[in-house]
Order: structure tokens, then C-alpha cells, then sequence
């Protein structure tokens, strides 16, 4: 809950000012960034759109189901 807390009140500009508020997540590829969330028991992968600011939620697991997904193709 905190994360979407957080995540539905920022408004980044781009992956370094989500860095600054997120500074586990990761930036994978095509706009998808992943967020350790839970303290750190889950993944949540998400589309970032800066200009919109909107993230569009692709998956939410545990890391052992992150580790038997590919990212790419969400």
C-alpha cells in the first residue's frame, strides 16, 4: 500500500526523478521498471508513462515468480 501511495502522488519527469523516490528500482527496457515492494518480499513490474503520468501494473510476484518471468515480453 505504501508504494501506491507514493507512486499515485509522485510526478517524475523522467527515470532519474523516479530513482530519487524509488531507489531499488530498476529500469529494464521499453519504459518498464521494476520496484522491490512489500519490504522487498515482492516485485511489481511496471510501465512508466512520465507525460501521462500513469504506470501501467505488468506483474506483481514474489521474486522467485520474477525470476521465471521474461520482463521483455510483458
Amino acid at each position: 500500500m505504501e508504494w501506491y501511495t507514493v507512486a499515485s502522488e509522485a510526478s517524475w519527469k523522467d527515470f532519474g526523478d523516479l530513482k530519487r523516490t524509488f531507489n531499488s528500482a530498476d529500469y529494464v527496457s521499453d519504459g518498464k521498471v521494476v520496484f522491490d515492494i512489500g519490504g522487498n518480499k515482492y516485485r511489481l513490474v511496471g510501465l512508466v508513462g512520465y507525460r501521462t503520468k500513469r504506470i501501467f501494473v505488468l506483474f506483481v510476484g514474489t521474486h522467485a515468480e520474477y525470476d521465471r518471468i521474461n520482463v521483455a515480453e510483458l
